[in-house]
């Protein structure tokens, strides 16, 4: 029986790995300092992953002024990669800016929790990954092979992390930048008085908003 690997967990070190893409060797480690976004797709030459490329090459600007190094992967070959890629920009008129994984063992796929039987024995499902500065995992998406994803949702949540990073607070459900954050709750009573004083906008002691 083949060994299970275990998933990635928001909160620690992101699996490292070295890898052949579209744009030549890559190793994760190398990249500390810079967030990373790692998203799989199924399979090259596939009508939902075309549309997901095309977005995500129109988003990708704005993802590196956010100082993100976008990755994509599949379990294809290099070479089935550059001549989709090169597809894409044929007949859609799209350059894809980003490297692609060709992950062809597996091995990037399983570190990080890609291949789910139950949906595909042979495809990595739609996962994304969102790998901070110091190389540790912060939030994970995933989507099943059926259904694209929603690039600007990858987008806000990059923005929503250095947010949290920078200003050390929360943000809110549907928050867009320049949006209110959340103030993190009192832990003690003291705080809890000090907070009434501290000119929050306060729905109650436990929830409390601040313009950044």
């Amino acid at each position: 029986m083949e060994e299970a690997h275990p998933l990635p967990i928001i909160g620690e070190a992101a699996p490292d790995f070295e890898a052949v893409t579209t744009q030549g060797p890559l190793k994760l480690s190398d990249l500390r300092g810079k967030w990373v976004v790692l998203f799989s797709h199924p399979a090259d030459f596939t009508p939902v992953c075309t549309t997901e490329f095309v977005a995500l090459a129109r988003a990708y600007p704005e993802l590196e002024a956010l100082n993100v190094k976008l990755i994509g992967l599949s379990i294809d070959s290099v070479h089935s990669h550059l001549a989709w890629v090169k597809n894409i920009e044929e007949k859609m008129g799209v350059k894809i800016p980003f490297p692609v994984i060709a992950d062809l063992d597996m091995s990037v796929a399983k570190k990080f929790g890609m291949i789910h039987p139950g949906a595909s024995s042979t495809a990595t499902i739609r996962t994304v990954f969102f790998i901070d500065p110091e190389g540790t995992m912060r939030a994970m998406i995933y989507y099943p092979l059926t259904n694209g994803r929603y690039i600007p949702e990858i987008v806000r949540l990059v923005k929503a992390l250095q947010t949290t990073d920078r200003h050390k607070v929360s943000t809110p459900a549907n928050w867009q930048p320049g949006e209110k954050v959340v103030v993190p709750p009192p832990k003690t009573a003291a705080e809890m008085e000090k907070r009434a004083k501290e000119g929050y906008e306060c729905k109650d002691w436990y929830l409390c908003f601040k313009t950044i």
